[in-house]
């Protein structure tokens, strides 16, 4: 039995939903088709007839959601049917599961949605979409579908993008008569005032900054976040080269560390994007380092922080090297070559990543766009007055190094999140964690080759 019949069966536990399209029409047995009727329209046989795709969405805060609304939008048009598949919250998760399904060649998803440093992981096994755009890619932010092409062939169209944010309780920095930060200094500082007046003052569960700590590919962000603004750099350099083992990235992680237990609950070893939102959104914290999704769920009728939210770029370290830094994230989605139905998988690509999509996706739920034009869209800008202040985010962010290092980038990003974590758990002093960290990573790149 093939391994990924596993997989499938837990795919299947956790919700298969079915967005059907329109179906065909039934034949009245008092219509005739005559011989003109088909010189117009085509015999029957020719007709195209129906299919039914499957595509696997994420879940975290609406991405189910609205991946199944554009599904159907899709179903609806073209009369074909989509299965959405649940998968794991956690990108490390979501990942192990496409390259088991991909590798034992399931035809039982044909379509997935990737995260943007996994091109160079799962290229190999992604149809080829050049054939099918029509040079509608260009539409795109050039470096987007850039990230996307392996060996020539466009394997993943860009569906939307992100970038690391603080976000602020902008009624508690105004009743404490402080500004937004700008350097992690000035956020711990802020944020130990405010907690420690909030919990004089009856508030013993507020806490001052919460952040994604599990070890997964969030915490990975969030530590190339706390390196690069010191000035320590990106793990591996463009050149392949290990540049990990330096004081500044060191002096990052001790200072991260330096935020568990005293702004910072011990528990955030644990949270993924979600568990910080739901202490953020909840009243418990002051200041949280999310994506821009974030925003619209705390802006929401229900929300207990609504209108009290403010955001804002990261702050940057110390030093002579400092600067602010975000690590860009986003999704594409792309095709199994072991589709069925290549073609109308790849239209519902073309679909899903168009920009009457995504400007559906930005406006009802705040998707960061990866179409260009939409940026001066007053539809789009008026549903999110922050866009204009992340296209400034975009300047400042900070690749993953996941072209350097090819299809070993798993690899060096699970070895530097639990170097982080041994920093952060009191375990390593961060000058120890960024030695042994190059050491490994010294040995994987086989001498930077990868």
């Amino acid at each position: 039995m093939k391994s990924y019949t596993v997989v499938l069966s837990i795919l299947g536990s956790i919700g298969l939903v079915s967005a059907s399209g329109c179906t065909k029409k039934s034949p009245d047995p008092s219509e005739k088709t005559t011989e003109t009727d088909k010189a117009k329209t085509g015999s029957a046989a020719a007709a195209p007839r129906p299919v039914e795709l499957s595509i696997s969405c994420g879940s975290v805060g609406k991405d189910y959601d609205t991946c199944k609304q554009g599904a159907e939008l899709w179903a609806k048009k073209t009369g074909n049917q989509v299965k959405v598949v649940t998968s794991p919250t956690s990108s490390s998760e979501k990942l192990a599961l496409a390259q088991q399904l991909l590798a034992a060649g399931a035809t039982d998803v044909d379509v997935f949605s990737i995260d943007v440093v996994w091109p160079g992981i799962l290229g190999t096994f992604f149809l080829d979409l050049k054939p099918y755009t029509n040079g509608g890619e260009k539409a795109h932010f050039e470096a987007m579908v850039t990230n996307n092409v392996i060996d020539g062939k466009i394997v993943a169209l860009p569906w939307y993008t992100d970038a690391g944010l603080l976000y602020y309780r902008k009624d508690l920095l105004e009743k404490y008569q402080e500004k937004a930060p700008t350097t992690w200094a000035e956020m711990a500082a802020t944020a130990k005032k405010i907690q420690d007046g909030e919990r004089k003052a009856g508030n013993k569960d507020l806490w001052g900054y919460v952040f994604q700590g599990k070890a997964y590919e969030g915490l990975t962000c969030n530590a190339l976040e706390w390196v690069a603004s010191f000035g320590g750099g990106t793990i591996v350099g463009s050149d392949g080269k290990v540049t990990i083992n330096n004081p500044d990235a060191a002096a990052a992680l001790d200072a991260a560390a330096s935020w568990i237990g005293t702004i910072t609950p011990p528990g955030v070893l644990n949270y993924e994007e979600e568990e910080s939102r739901g202490v953020f959104q909840s009243g418990k914290a002051v200041f949280m380092r999310n994506w821009p999704y974030a925003y619209q769920l705390a802006q929401a009728a229900d929300s207990p922080i609504k209108d009290k939210v403010g955001m804002t770029t990261l702050p940057k370290g110390e030093g002579a090297s400092a600067r602010g830094a975000a690590t860009m994230g986003g999704w594409n989605l792309a095709v199994s070559k072991f589709s069925k139905h290549p073609k109308e998988s790849a239209e519902l690509v073309i679909y899903l990543t168009s920009g009457e999509e995504q400007k559906r996706r930005a406006v009802t739920a705040g998707y960061q766009p990866t179409v260009r034009a939409l940026y001066e869209d007053k539809d789009v800008l008026a549903a999110n007055p922050s866009f204009a202040m992340l296209l400034g985010t975009f300047s400042s962010a900070v690749p993953r190094p996941s072209t350097a290092t090819k299809g070993s980038y798993n690899q060096v990003s699970s070895a530097f999140w639990n170097a982080a974590q041994n920093v952060l758990n009191k375990q390593a002093t961060g000058k120890a964690a960024v030695a042994e960290l190059a050491e490994k990573l010294e040995q994987l790149s086989r001498g930077g080759t990868w």
